[in-house]
């Protein structure tokens, strides 16, 4: 038996057993919890305790199910393969022509390469499957027509089995200032699909997909997850069929005829991502460890960032935002990012999409004064810009009507007053980046608010009406990647109707993402808790709004929504010319905790605490060597029961001595009149790891809404 037939890739705790045995297309016989160095004999022993048995009415053998699963093998559930030639080569019988394992570099620790042909449907394959340092499994597929007519790919899905452990289901869904909200429910036979049309990765998208034990917690039961790291139209599912088997599968969505392969053209798949854990927090941990493995993660202090949108909107005035700024500066900012309406004929939301000029009648000397005005008071200057976006009341409509994406005939229904702009057309493309090129040149922009705020309905590329979807987002991507290669120190954030285009095929491009639209703390803390299972804190953007959220109308005290915000990349987005004294003194305050911990927020372990009472919430950050830790301590409605009880402090060294005490802006617990809390007010207390795991300590009672901060440091540390 050749030495590659049968493998185990081990990182960071996970263990990838693979059998490539008989010439067929991988199958994974154990994706999970690390075995251990494993002898080829004992592998091969695996894979034999691991066969199936042939039971009455079915495939006369045991039917493999292969990384890219094939109806040729007898597998009846969804096809890994779906496409055909004119009405042939529908169903693929893959071999494999070789394996070539090798290490990896940089976040990737093993790298397994597979070529496969099927001589009859006249395709190749290659499966490029990877393990990575913080324990990922990642896959990819590229198809390549070899026949001497076109191919027409319907579909690739590449799959992850999970074991009959595996009894629930967790994914998310939201809406538009709701985004990742969870939804739980049974592992049962058939197929949950979450499919997006949407034409970007979608503000109802589920993050992650994910398989568990009966009852998983943050910290408690093996899970299984699935990423599918692509920002148009994409598909996730868990499926489970009579037989037994268990899988979580992913791909790219395609329009009908959206990918047409001519002879020798080939399709590249998205990666799909696959993280094991105990517990939620282990398996969001191996994406967040990835990200930070990343050569180009950002690495400078994440700057307190103010953007003027809920602050001014579109009424852009250079003697208010000029005081903004002073304001913004005193606060502690160290960047000021002007938002929507800065351009030819923006007023507000009706028109100027795709006019990328400064407004001369608002901006008659251009946008330098206010430029210089922010680079003198020490603070970065950043831009907001919808790039992919067209009013048709525009100069750029009425010159090219035809760069507008439409199926031919008609053009979609407008949202927000707005259709797509074509990046498949070369000249719209050039274009773009021209007006990109020049204003970041021009005005020294360190940082883009990239937005883009309207789903891809009918989105067909002209002058024909084909399918665009495929072509825009490959498009976008190169669009980013040229302008940063030309600007080499440019960060750009991913907003989409706030956090609509949140996946690891943006973020290999971008540098934050902007949560969600809704600044409120109370939505925030479950935005921000949910979207956590993919992205660290140093990603998602979080703003100190208004006392009373622009959204919601909700209001909230300066320490709750600074205590949310602070779990981010803090900034502030609100009106400081308008607050009093007191809050601008205190939001300095607030900021001057941010930066003195950020070191550890944004690399440290993020830690949620599984506490019995829904309305109290505890997350924090461990620091990597566990010396220190924050923690958050949120009240988010009325509790039943008060006091609170107990809490216990995730993530700690168990053999450590730690002192727990109220960490300043974040001690004051506001709530119900009552006697003084002894461990809180008397200054702290020391106990070890162990015991704040097992045991934990009493918390304050706080009213609804409210939140407060605890540290933990190593004694003699």
């Amino acid at each position: 038996m050749p030495d590659d037939d049968l493998l185990h890739l081990r990182a960071a705790g996970t263990s990838l057993v693979l059998d490539c045995t008989g010439g067929l297309l991988p199958r994974i016989v154990h994706w999970g919890a690390d075995l251990g160095p494993l002898t080829r004999d004992a592998l091969a022993r695996l894979a034999l305790a691991d066969a199936q048995q042939v039971v009455s009415s079915s495939i006369d053998g045991p039917v493999p199910l292969s990384v890219l699963p094939q109806q040729s093998a007898g597998w009846l559930g969804t096809a890994g393969l779906t496409g055909h030639r004119d009405g042939q080569d529908f169903s693929t019988a893959f071999s494999v022509r070789s394996v070539r394992p090798e290490s990896g570099e940089g976040p990737v620790a093993h790298r397994l390469t597979v070529d496969a042909v099927d001589g009859h449907a006249h395709l190749a394959l290659t499966l490029e499957i990877e393990v990575t340092r913080s324990g990922l499994v990642r896959q990819r597929a590229a198809l390549t027509n070899e026949g001497d007519r076109p191919y027409t790919l319907d579909g690739l899905l590449l799959t992850l089995p999970v074991p009959g452990q595996a009894t629930e289901l967790l994914d998310l869904t939201g809406r538009h200032l709701r985004e990742r909200a969870p939804q739980r429910h049974e592992f049962t036979v058939g197929t949950h699909l979450r499919e997006n049309w949407r034409g970007r990765t979608g503000i109802d998208a589920t993050l992650v997909q994910v398989a568990g034990e009966r009852g998983f917690g943050f910290r408690t039961g093996e899970v299984w997850g699935l990423h599918v790291a692509w920002s148009g139209n994409h598909r996730s599912l868990a499926e489970r069929t009579p037989a037994g088997v268990r899988l979580l599968g992913g791909g790219e969505s395609l329009l009908p005829g959206e990918i047409r392969l001519a002879t020798g053209e080939r399709y590249d798949s998205p990666w799909i991502y696959g993280s094991y854990g105990r517990g939620l927090d282990e398996l969001a941990g191996r994406f967040h460890g990835y990200l930070r493995d990343r050569a180009h993660h950002p690495r400078s202090p994440r700057p307190v960032t103010l953007n003027t949108w809920e602050a001014v909107y579109f009424q852009h005035d250079e003697a208010k935002l000029k005081a903004l700024a002073d304001a913004a500066a005193e606060a502690g900012a160290e960047r000021f990012v002007l938002d929507d309406g800065w351009f030819r004929g923006r007023r507000d939301d009706t028109a100027g999409l795709g006019d990328w000029y400064v407004d001369k009648d608002v901006w008659p000397d251009g946008l330098h004064p206010l430029v210089d005005h922010v680079h003198a008071l020490g603070m970065q200057f950043g831009l907001w810009f919808e790039p992919e976006m067209i009013n048709p009341d525009s100069d750029l409509a009425r010159a090219h009507p035809e760069w507008i994406m439409a199926t031919g005939g008609r053009t979609p229904p407008t949202a927000r007053h707005q259709q797509v702009l074509d990046l498949g057309h070369p000249e719209a493309y050039a274009h773009l980046l021209e007006r990109l090129d020049a204003l970041v040149t021009e005005y020294r922009i360190a940082y883009i608010k990239w937005d883009h705020n309207r789903d891809l309905v009918e989105a067909g590329h002209s002058p024909l009406g084909t399918p665009g979807v495929h072509a825009q987002t490959l498009a976008v991507y190169r669009l980013i990647d040229e302008l940063r290669a030309r600007h080499p120190r440019l960060e750009i954030e991913s907003c989409s109707s706030g956090g609509g285009r949140i996946d690891l095929g943006i973020l290999e491009r971008t540098d934050r993402v902007w949560t969600s639209d809704c600044i409120d703390a109370l939505e925030r803390q479950q935005i921000q808790r949910w979207t956590g299972l993919l992205l660290p804190p140093e990603l998602l953007g979080s703003h100190v709004a208004a006392p009373v959220a622009h959204t919601t109308g909700r209001a909230h005290t300066l320490d709750f929504r600074a205590a949310t915000a602070l779990f981010g990349h803090f900034g502030i987005e609100w009106d400081l010319t308008l607050a009093s004294a007191e809050d601008r003194a205190r939001l300095a305050e607030w900021v001057t905790a941010y930066k003195r911990l950020r070191p550890l927020l944004h690399s440290g372990t993020v830690v949620h605490g599984d506490h019995p009472d829904p309305a109290l919430w505890l997350h924090g950050v461990v620091a990597a060597d566990r010396s220190q830790a924050v923690y958050a301590l949120v009240q988010t409605a009325t509790s039943v029961q008060s006091p609170p009880g107990r809490v216990r402090l995730p993530g700690l060294d168990p053999e450590a001595a730690y002192r727990l005490s109220p960490l300043a802006p974040g001690d004051r617990p506001e709530g119900p009149t009552g006697s003084k809390l002894p461990w809180w007010h008397g200054g702290g207390v020391e106990l070890t790891g162990r015991t704040l795991e097992t045991v934990g300590v009493q918390a304050p009672a706080l009213f609804p809404e409210r939140a407060v901060l605890v540290e933990a440091r190593r004694v003699g540390a």
